[in-house]
């Protein structure tokens, strides 16, 4: 029996993790997809290149509600394909060892494992 296993490098998930400025504590947008390096953001409005922002994601736990707080540059802003959004590149600027242990998680739920059966 031959084993393949294929691997997501970034994972999409749009409308599911709300994005906040960690300083205003307002909601940006929602992550697109993630990597260890940085995330896209999806929002209303257009994301300035170039600029660093404090970011939060809140998590729900059975503990309550889980922060993680980052900071990331924006690399690239550009029109969704969905009027009225954007989509924009973030990369992280050392990310925490939360988001690091988010994203592993999210690539372990998110891995496809296909077994091929051999004749």
């Amino acid at each position: 029996m031959q084993r393949r296993i294929r691997r997501i490098e970034r994972h999409q998930l749009p409308y599911y993790l709300k994005v906040f400025n960690r300083i205003t504590d307002k909601p940006m947008g929602y992550i697109g997809n993630v990597s260890l390096d940085g995330l896209m953001l999806i929002s209303q409005l257009p994301m300035l290149v170039g600029a660093r922002f404090d970011l939060r994601l809140k998590i729900p736990g059975q503990d309550g509600m889980r922060f993680i707080d980052f900071s990331a540059t924006c690399q690239w802003c550009r029109e969704d394909v969905t009027p009225g959004g954007f989509d924009s590149g973030f990369s992280l600027v050392a990310p925490p060892a939360e988001y690091v242990d988010m994203v592993e998680a999210l690539r372990y739920y998110f891995s496809f494992h296909s077994f091929a059966a051999s004749a």
